[in-house]
């Protein structure tokens, strides 16, 4: 096992002592995302790592390396013929877990796909979608806005990106939403590996089911009908059904599993920091550029996973064919040697580089869909009640792993 802090010069604040009585472990060669610390220590532990670690080891399972600077992240997101998606994103995958495509493979078979797909979610066919989506979340903030309060996840975060999902893009029956927001939590959170892969498949089966009932329907010329008609591969066959349903699946994750807790975070940002709050009141032009601020600095996405094809060396950490490694989007977009003062929000910092959508052939095709919502909310939600507040004797709650998501915020105005 390969010790990764004897790659760089040695820091006292990196030592093995150290970063056990700072983090309740050695980060550097004992690294989980699973660990409840790093959730209760988020933000302490990406901002270190950016500017401490650009290496580090975890032993959990199988192990798998954490690469977390935005230099070394790049570079290896765009080289895909050395850092493979083709044997998945999740570090320790469960057994019997599907590949999601095209997240789960490389060019050119990636490419088929994203060439088809792209035009669904592109920024022409989104800019469509607005008047809906605004709707939607006008919609929702009337069913609680007399009540004074809600809370802010279930009652607003987990609905929104479903129904613009849902309805704008996918066809699914709107009643069918939750226990698909629960398969999508579930698969991605639940401590027990089994349960995890338990609901993943739920969601597949589900999933599954429609395609199959799509299948049998006049065509509408929307996203599952490109879905079914498929692609032709490079050595002449057709997408088998499996791919298809696998890609169904893995845009039914993005568009349901990451955005909200961007919205929620945000939320809570400005309910807590009310100098910014009258910000963006008095000036709601700023609101473009905070949500790549909300986006860079509150990730839903934590890292994704990679494996090297080759022998090779990261910020002289050596790494072994076959090792598994994680892209640490989120230590990426912290990174201070590419913005000042990356610990802090400002919505009027300018060229925001940040990696929350992903970098290289594999970014997020659902970013155009996520802007809109956050835009439309943020506006929406302003006007609507701008003098709110977090609800008394509560905090947000959250969970972590290769992804973050808030579970609950109470507001109220």
């Amino acid at each position: 096992m390969n010790d990764v802090s004897t790659s760089t010069p040695v820091d006292p604040e990196t030592t093995p002592e150290a970063l056990i009585e700072r983090f309740g472990r050695d980060i550097i060669n004992d690294f989980d995302l699973d660990d409840p610390k790093f959730n209760e220590n988020f933000n302490e532990t990406l901002n270190f790592m950016v500017r401490k670690c650009p290496v580090v080891h975890s032993q959990v399972g199988r192990g798998y390396y954490l690469i977390n600077t935005q230099d070394e992240v790049r570079a290896a997101a765009q080289d895909w013929k050395t850092f493979s998606a083709a044997q998945g994103y999740m570090p320790n995958r469960p057994e019997g877990i599907p590949f999601l495509m095209p997240e789960e493979c490389d060019p050119p078979m990636h490419t088929r796909w994203r060439h088809k797909l792209n035009p669904h979610l592109s920024p022409k066919t989104v800019a469509l979608m607005e008047d809906a989506i605004r709707a939607d979340v006008n919609e929702l903030i009337d069913r609680f806005i007399d009540k004074g309060e809600c809370e802010f996840i279930s009652e607003f975060g987990t609905l929104l990106p479903g129904w613009a999902f849902f309805k704008n893009v996918l066809g699914v029956p709107l009643e069918d939403l939750p226990a698909l927001v629960n398969g999508v939590e579930e698969g991605t959170f639940a401590p027990d590996l089994e349960e995890r892969s338990r609901h993943f498949k739920g969601v597949f089966e589900y999933l599954n089911k429609h395609l199959t009932w799509r299948a049998t329907q006049p065509s509408r010329g929307d996203l599952i009908d490109t879905i079914l008609a498929g692609v032709t591969y490079d050595d002449g066959t057709e997408a088998p059904w499996d791919h298809k349903v696998s890609v169904l699946v893995d845009l039914t994750f993005g568009g349901i599993a990451t955005t909200t807790f961007v919205m929620g975070s945000a939320l809570h940002h400005l309910a807590t920091n009310r100098d910014q709050l009258k910000m963006l009141i008095e000036d709601p032009s700023l609101i473009e550029n905070a949500v790549e601020e909300y986006a860079r600095f509150f990730p839903p996405v934590v890292a994704l996973g990679r494996t090297a094809t080759r022998d090779v060396e990261v910020a002289g950490t050596p790494i072994k064919e076959g090792e598994f490694v994680m892209l640490t989007y989120a230590c990426a977009s912290r990174d201070p040697r590419h913005m000042e003062e990356p610990e802090k929000v400002d919505v009027r910092r300018q060229g925001i580089p940040h990696s929350t959508f992903g970098v290289g052939p594999h970014r997020c095709i659902g970013s155009n869909l996520a802007r809109l919502e956050l835009t439309a909310t943020l506006e929406e939600w302003l006007k609507r009640m701008p003098d709110f507040r977090i609800k008394e004797g509560t905090e947000p709650t959250y969970v972590t792993g290769y992804l973050r998501s808030m579970r609950s915020l109470y507001l109220e105005w």
